[in-house]
């Protein structure tokens, strides 16, 4: 029988079946520091019973727990397979192949779509274009060929969007290229929030947008690393409450390609501000290209340039488990990896991320590709890694989501470690 904290300190009353609480995640992945801070936690409670602590950015209970099952249910560390939602890949041996199909709803304007899953497959996964881009005219500050923030601007400009989940600057002056989540509603907030940072920002919970200047029924464009997107396509595809947060909101999804993510803490204050004296209030750019890390002061200096693998001490341990870095569930992914220097690479995933990315192609200089294989070949990678954190093969045809007792059977076994569940 299931033993609780909560409960072995109340009344005697018996646990109701199949029931799992918020402690249950925070034991298991929280607690365990398996926590990926994406927020799909926080925007999936129906009851709005959880938050985030600003002081260790991780979720915490901000009000009673209804034992709804949700929060692990959804979580990409917890009990959904995320490579369920990953679509088949587009096949490219056979010329005569049609495209398989993403989406299943009703009707063109249903934002909501079923999780199928399909084995990854070689290759990129599911795509209907691919090319090397950047902006004619770029922003100041955007990373790469500055093609998301230039996507952005387009569609709102068209008036295909109300806003945008992005990630802005902290106003924080003690916390310098902290990255904070915030939903911008103007051109102006777009060019703003320009450029990448590599903190996790618990992104989904931003997605409550009370109080924001957007119209009763709210198109929305969210940018975030693959996890995000994950956890974002598993609340679009079931139908329920999900409290303040519109997930239903979000028509379109950009997956920025990624490896792994960093504890702010780790990274900016520890390895870079401690260990090797850079001056953050300095800094003009934070970079991760080509397996480096790259610092650059505001004078042209570089004052970091590093194998990646100098710092992964302070990567998110949770990263480890993640084989998808191709962001398989967005309509569109981007990155630097398989373009040149200056260049931004863009998977087109849907027939939306199509639309949307023509909507922006008259500000784009776009050519083909410059190396497909160099994105493979670091997905095989990633992968790798993840079958080793794991210890399993990736099983996207398995069952959708996990129990808590089931996963952590799974965990513990697999991984050869023991696994302390404190209650």
């Amino acid at each position: 029988m299931k033993r609780y904290r909560l409960r072995e300190s109340m009344n005697g009353i018996d646990e109701p079946p199949r029931k799992t609480w918020f402690w249950e995640l925070e034991a298991g992945v929280i607690e365990a520091d398996r926590c990926i801070e994406c927020g799909t936690c926080v925007a999936v409670c129906p009851s709005n019973s959880l938050g985030v602590n600003p002081d260790t950015n991780l979720p915490e209970l901000v009000k009673m727990c209804t034992g709804c099952s949700l929060c692990w249910d959804f979580c990409p560390r917890g009990g959904l397979r995320y490579e369920t939602t990953w679509p088949p890949s587009t096949p490219h041996d056979d010329p005569e192949a049609q495209p398989v199909e993403l989406i299943t709803k009703p009707d063109a304007a249903d934002p909501y779509f079923t999780l199928t899953g399909a084995a990854p497959g070689e290759g990129l996964g599911r795509v209907e274009a691919t090319y090397a881009a950047r902006a004619s005219r770029r922003t100041e500050g955007v990373q790469d060929g500055g093609v998301v923030t230039a996507l952005l601007v387009a569609l709102f400009e068209a008036g295909q969007i109300d806003g945008a989940l992005v990630a802005k600057p902290s106003a924080d002056p003690n916390e310098p290229w902290k990255a904070v989540p915030t939903v911008v509603t103007t051109v102006a907030e777009i060019r703003a929030a320009a450029g990448s940072f590599y903190n996790q920002s618990m992104a989904l919970a931003a997605l409550d947008l009370t109080g924001k200047n957007l119209p009763a029924n709210p198109r929305i464009a969210a940018v975030g690393t693959p996890c995000e997107v994950a956890g974002l396509r598993a609340m679009q595809s079931k139908r329920w409450p999900t409290g303040a947060h519109r997930v239903d909101a979000v028509i379109l999804s950009i997956a920025l390609l990624c490896t792994k993510s960093f504890s702010y803490e780790g990274l900016m204050h520890e390895e870079l501000k401690r260990r090797r004296g850079i001056d953050l209030n300095r800094v003009s750019k934070v970079d991760v290209t080509r397996g480096r890390l790259i610092v650059e002061y505001r004078d042209g200096a570089i004052a970091v340039d590093e194998s990646i693998k100098a710092f992964h001490g302070a990567a998110l341990k949770g990263c480890d488990e993640c084989a998808d870095f191709l962001g398989r569930s967005a309509d569109i992914s981007v990155g630097s990896v398989g373009s040149n220097d200056g260049w931004t690479t863009v998977l087109v995933r849907t027939e939306r991320g199509r639309q949307s990315f023509e909507a922006a192609r008259r500000g784009l200089d776009v050519r083909d590709l410059d190396d497909a294989a160099a994105l493979v070949r670091l997905d095989e990678l990633d992968q790798k890694i993840a079958r080793r954190a794991l210890g399993r093969d990736l099983d996207p045809m398995g069952a959708t989501f996990m129990t808590y007792d089931e996963h952590v059977a799974n965990y513990a076994d697999t991984t050869r470690q023991p696994v302390v569940i404190r209650r």
